[in-house]
């Protein structure tokens, strides 16, 4: 017999809504639908925010939830059986864009099938929700911080497996759901999806250049607007907190990972670009009075559970305002998502697995702004 816990509490419900998400969904729309420059940038930066980003975020997780599904096999049984190869796949599952990859890992480690070294790979090569947006905006530098991040959490995980004193897997001898169960896919689900498909055809139009309202006309503010409604929907009737149980249908889990990782791109992306169009100070200058801070910030910001921060440094690195030497140590020292069942299941092991990320993030962030300020930027 297994044993089964789940760390997430049901979500509070009034009627079909949660109340809190309800409120920031409805402030959204009402920004989006304000007279004037304010409700068009809005709806510009929705639009934006859907097929840049939330199209390839869909796209990504269900061709990673569909293969589990085909091929029918347990990430956490292959990693136990992988010997010497655990943390180099511990660190790619990180390295996966998203957070899923990370939270497996984390997962196998609670019920004892991976040791503390995956743990701290994973958690290193991660970059979570953030590595979707830095595909779409600057694919150029996720070319370098992925890979390089993907090294380094394998020799993270390595360094850290031959220290004494690592902490001892929870040899709990069972799973570990951390979401309840939703069941049979749902309507929104699949409306969701039908948003999500022509939103990643924008986008790779995008990404090749071309200029896309022109190329779609009335059909792109349809898309985005849309898409971005649908997730709204999804998000603020969701029994959730981020992620979802490995059992639902892979259209399910998408619909729903999407739509929170969207909200909070949506939220980096009005911070930001609301700051520029009506702030009175100039962003560009402020960073470059602390430049040589930004590493260490960047650093310290990825240190903060949840992938909300890190979308935000991104942002400001797509936007110019950071050097590269931030992003990348933003890169190393977050752990999106994956940090929240960790700490629910293994406090102490996550905090010291946070806290060895932090060394090489300092190391690697330093060394770009010392030896190549300019790169990337």
């Amino acid at each position: 017999m297994t044993a089964t816990t789940t760390i997430t509490p049901p979500a509070r419900h009034v009627g079909l809504f949660r109340p809190r998400r309800l409120g920031v969904a409805l402030v959204l729309l009402a920004l989006a639908a304000f007279p004037g420059e304010l409700g068009a940038l809005t709806r510009g930066l929705m639009t934006d925010a859907f097929t840049q980003v939330s199209g390839f975020v869909a796209a990504t997780l269900i061709l990673f939830y569909g293969a589990e599904r085909v091929f029918r096999f347990n990430i956490g049984t292959a990693l136990q059986n992988a010997r010497g190869w655990q943390v180099p796949l511990a660190a790619l599952l990180g390295a996966t864009p998203g957070c899923g990859g990370a939270v497996v890992v984390v997962a196998a480690y609670s019920s004892g099938h991976v040791g503390f070294g995956a743990v701290v790979a994973t958690l290193t090569a991660t970059m979570g929700d953030a590595a979707f947006l830095l595909i779409a905006t600057r694919p150029d530098a996720a070319l370098v911080v992925l890979p390089l991040s993907f090294a380094v959490g394998i020799l993270s995980g390595w360094i850290v497996d031959a220290l004494p004193g690592a902490p001892e897997p929870g040899a709990r001898g069972g799973s570990c759901e951390l979401a309840p169960l939703i069941g049979r896919t749902r309507a929104k689900d699949v409306g969701f999806a039908c948003f999500a498909l022509p939103g990643l055809v924008i986008g790779i139009t995008q990404l090749t250049g071309a200029d896309v309202a022109a190329v779609y006309g009335p059909v792109l503010p349809i898309v985005g607007l849309g898409g971005t409604a649908a997730g709204l929907f999804v998000w603020v009737t969701s029994r959730l907190q981020a992620m979802t149980n490995t059992a639902d249908s892979p259209v399910t889990r998408m619909a729903e990972e999407t739509a929170f990782i969207s909200v909070w791109v949506i939220g980096a992306y009005l911070a930001y670009d609301y700051i520029v169009a009506f702030g009175s100070f100039d962003l560009e200058a402020l960073f470059g009075s602390v430049a040589p801070l930004l590493p260490l910030m960047g650093v310290l910001v990825g240190l903060v559970p949840g992938c909300g921060p890190q979308v935000l440094v991104t942002t400001l690195y797509a936007g110019g305002l950071i050097p590269f030497a931030a992003l990348m140590g933003n890169a190393i020292s977050n752990d999106g998502d994956a940090l929240f069942p960790a700490i629910a299941l293994d406090p102490r092991a996550a905090v010291r697995a946070t806290l060895y990320s932090s060394v090489p993030a300092i190391i690697l962030a330093y060394g770009f702004h010392w030896l190549a300020p300019g790169f990337m930027n």
